[in-house]
């Protein structure tokens, strides 16, 4: 029997709860397959704010790094929101990523059909869309150098930079993975980036360019974001795998949710050079939902985008693929008998079975 060390940041708010209940349907997806997972805890975010004073503790960091995949729950909260920008709960995140050297993030959008009428788009424009957002996740705008604010004018004005940069290293290794997502989809990539306007672009065009000489079975195309934007909203189903830099695709991928009607459905899993013990990428999954630290404790929270996640963890560093699709149909097959929890009843789904947390874990394990 194969075995797998999974580490779990629970987060702040409904993180707790729905993780919790994800955490049984993923062994009920596991029994009989030949794959047993040893889960270890820790805390990021506020909640290790509160015990031990940091975001993320170098202990549990290390504990992170000897596992084959982490799962993290959402982290902050309004309880947090005067801290310092060091000390905030979502430099927990930040922190993970760096330590575990996660470039990739990637970020699936598909419209589950019984959930058609909950996106703000016309049936006819989402329905079917099955997409997927690589961002690049480490480089870019976001850390570039030199950044800050300084004072000019002698004091009279302030001037705040950031620089986008990119090596060609960094961009061949994100396309690759852009070009390897495409190739077990449809074949087709879809490159943005803003070469008509940004130097950085244009070295990204040229490199996913070189990059494609490897990938003759796939179908490259290049879009300016701004364009893109706007594609997304009117043709949404043009799109298979779209790869982008930082700063795009955390806009992107954000506007590839809301297609779908709920960003609180969608998981999300940001992946590393680093092979985990069974030959696969180690990474990191979570749901793109928020703490929701309104609803926490009041058992009513959605916990679908979190057993999502731990499917795409299946998928991409477990190597099962099988049981990702299993857990998957399970929700889908959930949805299509009409049970919701409240967020997603709130979205023009009035009419339908609406259940709490624990509830709606129990149909998809009954579903499996």
């Amino acid at each position: 029997m194969k075995k797998a060390k999974i580490m779990i940041f629970s987060g702040d708010g409904i993180g707790p709860e729905v993780m919790t209940e994800s955490i049984k349907v993923l062994e009920r997806a596991l029994l009989g397959s030949g794959l047993k997972l040893q889960f270890e805890t820790g805390l990021a975010g506020g909640c290790s704010l509160d015990q031990h004073g940091v975001p993320l503790t170098d202990e549990d960091l290390k504990k992170a790094k000897k596992s084959d995949a982490v799962l993290l729950g959402a982290v902050g909260g309004p309880k947090w929101d005067t801290l310092p920008h060091e000390k905030r709960p979502e430099r927990a995140l930040l922190g993970l990523r760096a330590g575990l050297k996660l470039f990739a993030n990637l970020r699936p959008a598909k419209i589950i059909p019984a959930l058609v009428s909950a996106s703000t788009l016309k049936p006819e424009v989402v329905g079917g869309i099955d997409l997927l957002v690589v961002r690049e996740l480490t480089g870019g705008i976001y850390f570039g150098k030199p950044r800050g604010v300084k004072e000019i004018k002698g004091g009279l004005e302030k001037k705040g930079f950031n620089t986008e940069v990119y090596s060609t290293s960094e961009i061949e290794r994100i396309a690759r993975v852009g070009f390897e997502a495409a190739r077990v989809r449809r074949k087709k990539l879809m490159s943005v980036d803003k070469a008509n306007i940004l130097e950085s672009s244009i070295l990204w065009r040229e490199v996913v360019m070189e990059v494609s000489k490897e990938y003759p079975d796939i179908t490259l195309e290049h879009m300016y974001v701004d364009n893109c934007a706007m594609q997304l909203v009117r043709n949404p189903k043009q799109f298979d795998v779209i790869v982008t830099n930082n700063m795009f695709g955390d806009i992107l991928s954000d506007e590839a949710a809301m297609l779908t009607g709920s960003i609180g459905m969608l998981p999300s899993a940001s992946l590393g050079e680093r092979k985990n013990r069974l030959g696969f990428p180690m990474g990191m999954y979570e749901p793109v939902h928020g703490s929701a630290p309104d609803i926490a404790g009041k058992g009513i929270a959605n916990p679908l985008a979190t057993i999502l996640s731990c499917a795409l963890m299946m998928r991409y560093s477990l190597g099962r693929d099988d049981l990702a699709k299993k857990m998957e149909v399970a929700v889908e097959r959930t949805l299509e008998k009409g049970y919701r929890c409240g967020d997603i009843i709130g979205m023009g789904e009035a009419g339908k079975t609406k259940v709490g947390t624990v509830e709606m874990t129990e149909i998809v394990m009954k579903e499996l």
